[in-house]
């Protein structure tokens, strides 16, 4: 509930990365803004597996349902999930969804395990610099230039304006992607146990679209032994 009062009441942050967005299309301000929840793993994928031998899959799947219901209460915004059932998706796809839903904000949704049988809190993860230089280059050399953020054709240009542009492009959503994890990391704190340097980064693919603000939220670990009670979610 903390997450999604979080996600509700960071609509000036989501609107001005929908300004800032190359992918969306230009949005007035009565225009609803496209949150994209990605709940980790999935299919053959458990991702962690909890204490009491829950699987991440599952938690992080009931999360995201249970934050698109809260979420589309609030008429200012449309949610989508990049999956809505018990299935594998590549990272790269979860990506591709985003883009294809012009979305302002990508979060995507996991929880930790650890050695540590008290490891506790939670955290925020955005890109790191080198993940994204390193991912500029090998984007403009797969998609050819040709139309890989939504309004530039980078035939059009020189590999080295290319290249330009598509930094200068994922520099600014880098740095939205900052803003509301920033801003996460500082609503949550009211409410939540945190582990210290809260907000890291890192080259997590999910992470790399060039014109989609993301972030990537760990709730917590499952492996905690606090977290005893917990058991698999009911399937719908």
């Amino acid at each position: 509930y903390e997450i999604a009062q979080c996600l509700v009441g960071s609509e000036m942050c989501i609107r001005d990365s929908s300004k800032s967005s190359n992918s969306a299309v230009a949005k007035n301000s009565n225009s609803k803004r496209i949150i994209v929840l990605d709940p980790g793993h999935g299919g053959q994928d458990p991702g962690a597996i909890g204490c009491t031998g829950v699987y991440e899959k599952n938690i992080t799947l009931a999360m995201a349902r249970e934050l698109k219901k809260i979420l589309e209460k609030d008429s200012r915004y449309k949610v989508y999930l990049t999956r809505n059932r018990d299935v594998f998706i590549p990272l790269r796809e979860r990506v591709r969804i985003a883009r294809r839903y012009k979305a302002d904000l990508f979060l995507s949704i996991h929880a930790d395990s650890a050695l540590n049988k008290n490891a506790k809190g939670l955290s925020v993860y955005t890109l790191s610099e080198t993940a994204s230089d390193k991912e500029a280059a090998a984007l403009a050399e797969r998609e050819n230039k040709a139309d890989v953020i939504a309004g530039l054709n980078f035939a059009e240009h020189s590999k080295e304006v290319s290249d330009i542009l598509i930094n200068l492009a994922q520099r600014e959503t880098m740095n939205r992607s900052s803003e509301f994890a920033n801003f996460m990391v500082q609503e949550m704190r009211k409410s939540v146990k945190l582990l210290d340097n809260t907000h890291r980064f890192a080259g997590f693919a999910v992470l790399k679209a060039p014109d989609v603000p993301a972030v990537l939220l760990e709730m917590g670990y499952l492996s905690n032994l606090s977290l005893i009670h917990i058991s698999e979610p009911t399937r719908h």
